[in-house]
């Protein structure tokens, strides 16, 4: 049969208007979240009593019932948004058809469970590692972040570079507006520098330490290992991924990016905009809080943002 000899392969990536779920990351988090999925859904109660199981703690007395300083540690905080991410996208069903996924930070552990790189239990076990990695790199030496907004990025970078000490460029959340990383005392002396340069704000941020910067090399250690351990599976679509800022789709390079991870940049702008170049044009966040919705709107007002809700 040659009839089909002379079609082309046609490059749907440009030619759909595809469907894309965004995941949050730390920071998302607040006093009763995930209680409306556990309340409503069988399987929600499941997901997450085999999640207190994994942990070896309650996390949903925390997460239901718990204080808000409760909530801030590190070692709670990550699992909680991860467990409301992953568990409202499973409870949404057959409805929840990612063609493109993206996670900030800690959201791209909950995006690999959503398109099936990660199973829930190693994606969960993973997370865990990470906070606890994280919360150690924190206690060795005093660490912080910035925000710092009205700049373009290129003079928040240079600035840094200019600063004695450890202070780089963290998170690129949206034109304007860029978080920094560092020792407090080079943090500190940026936000001076950035000031005078014209910056619209440049405030600390309540954080536990340094994250995506040269201060998480300890966690980035421990973690590689674990990630090394745990199978990654073939996607069923692409993860544009913090580091590389473009469409991954090998398990092998997922798990370097991964690693990487920890002690780069967040590129979500420049994530945002590969996806929306390769066909993105409905955006979805599904997780706590309405943060990458608002983000949304700051990289691209012609795309359509909402949050994902199992009353829908």
């Amino acid at each position: 049969m040659t009839i089909f000899a002379n079609i082309k392969t046609i490059d749907y990536t440009n030619t759909l208007f595809m469907k894309a779920y965004i995941f949050p990351g730390q920071g998302a988090q607040f006093t009763g979240m995930g209680l409306d999925l556990y309340e409503k859904s069988t399987l929600a109660q499941d997901l997450f009593e085999q999640a207190n199981q994994i942990l070896g703690f309650s996390i949903t007395d925390i997460m239901f019932e718990g204080t808000a300083e409760q909530l801030k540690e590190t070692k709670v905080t990550q699992p909680a948004i991860f467990l409301h991410s992953v568990i409202l996208a499973k409870v949404l069903g057959d409805s929840f058809k990612p063609e493109m996924v993206a996670g900030h930070s800690l959201g791209e552990l909950s995006a690999l469970v959503a398109n099936n790189v990660l199973s829930f239990e190693d994606g969960l076990k993973l997370v865990s590692k990470r906070a606890l990695a994280m919360q150690k790199a924190c206690e060795i030496s005093p660490s912080t972040m910035a925000a710092v907004l009205g700049l373009e990025d290129a003079i928040v970078e240079e600035t840094c570079a200019e600063i004695d000490g450890v202070v780089v460029a963290a998170n690129y959340n949206c034109p304007g507006q860029l978080v920094i990383s560092g020792e407090v005392s080079a943090v500190k002396k940026a936000c001076e520098v950035l000031t005078e340069k014209g910056a619209k704000r440049a405030l600390l941020l309540p954080v536990g330490g340094a994250f995506h910067s040269p201060m998480m090399e300890p966690a980035r250690e421990e973690l590689a290992k674990a990630i090394e351990d745990t199978t990654f599976s073939e996607p069923t679509c692409p993860v544009y991924q913090n580091v590389p800022a473009k469409a991954v789709t090998s398990p092998i390079e997922i798990k370097e990016n991964l690693v990487a991870q920890l002690t780069a940049p967040v590129k979500w702008t420049q994530c945002i905009q590969a996806m929306i170049a390769d066909g993105g044009k409905e955006f979805v966040e599904v997780g706590p809080g309405k943060v990458l919705q608002g983000l949304m709107r700051k990289i691209d007002r012609s795309v359509a943002a909402s949050g994902a809700s199992i009353d829908a």
